[in-house]
């Protein structure tokens, strides 16, 4: 069975700004000919690695709401130099819009079920899409989706 995380996007308003950290990451490490993938740290390593990596993916609450994901590779666990242990989120550098579906702040991460996961956005404009993303999370907010 696959498995998914939920997490904030801490500091970022818009897909936007995601996608424009991914895509320096990611020229970042293809200049120094490493794997061209997003790394993202956290605190704990999901006890549920296997069914993560079996197909899971990192979605993103940004400004109150899901709103993209990313295809998670691997998770490994590194230690930091202030020796304490993370788990590193090895993931794919594309990002994945979804329909919007509101979240409440919480921290951390979380486990997502694949049926409680938002959809993908497939076609141009659905779910909003070729909107600016301000006036995306403004029809939401009011009911739109």
């Amino acid at each position: 069975m696959v498995m998914h995380l939920i997490k904030l996007c801490v500091g970022v308003k818009e897909i936007d700004q995601l996608e424009a950290s991914i895509q320096r990451e990611t020229a970042a490490r293809r200049a120094a000919g490493e794997p061209e993938v997003t790394v993202h740290v956290t605190r704990m390593m999901p006890s549920r690695k296997d069914e993560i990596e079996a197909g899971g993916s990192l979605y993103w609450v940004i400004n109150g709401a899901v709103q993209c994901r990313s295809e998670i590779i691997a998770l490994e666990q590194i230690q930091g130099e202030d020796g304490i242990k993370r788990c590193a989120i090895i993931m794919s550098p594309d990002v994945i819009r979804t329909s919007p579906s509101p979240k409440r702040p919480f921290q951390g991460w979380r486990y997502l079920k694949p049926e409680d996961a938002p959809r993908d956005l497939t076609g141009p404009g659905e779910g909003g899409a070729g909107l600016p993303d301000d006036l995306r999370a403004r029809l939401m907010e009011i009911g739109a989706w």
